[in-house]
């Protein structure tokens, strides 16, 4: 019965020391050649495997799995995708998909928690970036590929699924039930806060997304007199890296946006801002957090290294490389990290992530009751004002209540309006004649 497994092992080290002779030959001199003894090791491996394992496996089982390994073992961003993965990845980037609204890679054997999605059923069951998810249903994580995490994870819109996720700060794994949807994801949103100022929030970059950002600014340019802009990119995982150049093109109208390196020729490229600028001078704020990833990180790098915005919030995810789909035959692809992306200064990201320009904490704030004390005004025979140019009367309506609801629940964001205004301030002084 051995037989057959020996010749198809030995046929196995004979093609690749072929391909090894090859790559030995004159004219590829300066390549090394394939490493034999790994190779008839691998050969081995295998025939045990055929020959011994408790039940009977596939050869295409084993080879694929082989492939699965190489592909694992390199970084966590790198996978294979069989036609199943392969079309999640392709429906995600349309902006519509099944399943929970998670940004997940992973990390030694355990799936974590890149970012919820906006609106998902992920974030409003109150799943966190860092989080680490340890079972799905009762199926523990760990030995699991990602691809296939990813499908569990998807479903029939309707159906429950039940995370055990283990979250920093808690002595104790957490169990979250979460009910599928049919995942829209909205890329970009605008409103006005507190009558002149823009936010714009991006949850993820998709083919549309710079479309969408120059419309929304124009939008909040039409409902008001605009001083100044909140971009917010917490939680924001990335996405499409055209989409986060078309981003920073809307902040800025010249300069280096972003560059990559890698090993081959056609991964070294240059993009760089177009004159056409939608924001114009206007000051800006970019919140980011641990969560924003990728093409968030790529954003907030260039506006910082053109000090075209203050950067506030806590340090991002800190994922500075690039990653290439590379379609096979039988609906197959690799997801392969091809190179490494640099802010306008030559900074790598990797590992490290855009530091912010002003720290900001996520925090809760309460209010504390004033107390009325006395004043120059309640001081008996106090002299009366007397002005020499006219003082703009103070204004009387005050924050809206739904923007008090905002800012209220959202500190990092209070701040980020609270230094905008500052800014606009500042700039409409500069001005002044």
């Amino acid at each position: 019965m051995k037989q057959p497994f020996k010749r198809l092992t030995l046929s196995l080290v004979l093609s690749l020391g072929l391909c090894s002779g090859a790559l030995a030959s004159p004219e590829t001199e300066s390549k090394p050649p394939l490493p034999l003894e790994e190779l008839r090791t691998f050969a081995e491996v295998f025939e045990r495997i055929k020959g011994a394992y408790v039940e009977p496996v596939e050869d295409s089982v084993l080879l694929e799995n082989a492939i699965k390994g190489m592909l694992s073992g390199l970084d966590p961003h790198s996978s294979y995708l069989d036609p199943k993965a392969f079309e999640h990845l392709q429906v995600s980037t349309r902006g519509e998909f099944g399943g929970l609204g998670l940004e997940v890679g992973m990390e030694n054997g355990l799936i974590r928690v890149v970012a919820p999605i906006d609106d998902t059923p992920a974030q409003r069951a109150g799943v966190q970036p860092g989080d680490l998810i340890l079972k799905l249903d009762q199926t523990p994580v760990r030995g699991m590929d990602l691809a296939a995490a990813v499908r569990q994870m998807r479903g029939k819109p309707g159906t429950d699924i039940v995370l055990t996720i283990m979250r920093e700060g808690e002595s104790k794994p957490l169990e979250l039930t979460l009910t599928r949807a049919v995942i829209k994801v909205t890329s970009v949103k605008s409103r006005m806060i507190d009558g002149d100022m823009g936010y714009l929030r991006i949850s993820q970059f998709q083919v549309h997304t710079g479309v969408d950002l120059n419309k929304a600014i124009e939008s909040l340019k039409q409902q008001a007199s605009l001083k100044g802009l909140v971009l917010d990119l917490r939680n924001n995982p990335g996405g499409v890296l055209n989409a986060a150049v078309d981003t920073s093109d809307a902040f800025l109208d010249e300069g280096l946006i972003v560059y990559t390196k890698g090993r081959e020729g056609q991964s070294e490229l240059r993009y760089s801002a177009s004159a056409d600028n939608a924001s114009g001078k206007l000051p800006l704020v970019v919140l980011i957090n641990s969560g924003s990833a990728s093409a968030s990180e790529i954003v907030a790098g260039a506006l910082q290294d053109h000090k075209r915005a203050v950067i506030m919030g806590t340090p991002s995810f800190g994922k500075g490389s690039v990653q290439t789909v590379l379609p096979l035959t039988n609906k197959r692809a690799l997801k392969l990290t091809t190179a490494r992306y640099f802010t306008p200064k030559g900074r790598s990201i990797q590992a490290e992530g855009i530091v912010p320009d002003i720290r900001v904490e996520r925090s809760t704030l309460t209010k504390l009751e004033s107390r009325k004390g006395v004043k120059e005004v309640d001081l008996l025979g106090h002299l009366d004002n007397v002005n020499d140019t006219p003082v703009k009367a103070a204004a009387t309506g005050g924050r809206s209540q739904e923007d008090s609801d905002l800012l209220g629940a959202d500190y990092q964001l209070n701040e980020a309006l609270n230094l905008l205004k500052a800014l606009s301030i500042v700039a409409s002084n500069q001005t002044f004649e």
